[in-house]
């Protein structure tokens, strides 16, 4: 399975951002930042597939759209790309950060030491489409926001 994009892009991306890359990583953080966005975003996009459900990637999609406009079905959209070489960033800088694994139960509610005491408070519950603990990055929702839609759909019911 490859990623979105290719080695050459992700290291031109990486340098336009002022990104340092070891030699010998890009493939493989490539592959975990696509694996990423499919996974966190790959229900939220609007269409399907177009290889069907044995389409390696999310993309290219058929029925997609963008800013109200249909994208064509063999398009990969250069910002789920450049999402893509985001999250392979993410990933070297820090590996394992994509893929947080979490156990409820052994979540911290109230914490005391010496005087001190702190109380965490729950997460809004999203129908658990997201683990709490789940990396967010700004830049990744901001280049993939015309392309997602609400997982649900709109409302049944619209008030005007």
């Amino acid at each position: 399975m490859t990623g979105y994009g290719d080695d050459a892009g992700f290291t031109a991306y990486a340098a336009a951002a002022g990104f340092a890359v070891p030699a010998g990583t890009i493939s493989v953080a490539r592959q975990r930042g696509s694996a990423y966005i499919d996974g966190t975003y790959g229900m939220r996009f609007s269409g399907q597939p177009t290889g069907g459900i044995s389409q390696e990637r999310e993309w290219p999609r058929t029925g997609a759209t963008a800013y109200g406009s249909t994208l064509a079905s063999d398009l990969i959209p250069q910002r789920v790309i450049e999402a893509s070489y985001e999250a392979a960033y993410l990933e070297l800088k820090k590996p394992g950060s994509l893929s947080i694994s979490f156990d409820p139960s052994r979540k911290v509610k109230r914490q005391k030491v010496e005087g001190l005491e702190r109380e965490f408070f729950e997460p809004v519950d999203r129908g658990n489409i997201f683990a709490p603990e789940a990396p967010v990055s700004t830049i990744i929702e901001g280049l993939l926001a015309p392309l997602i839609c609400p997982v649900y759909g709109l409302p049944a019911i619209m008030v005007v």
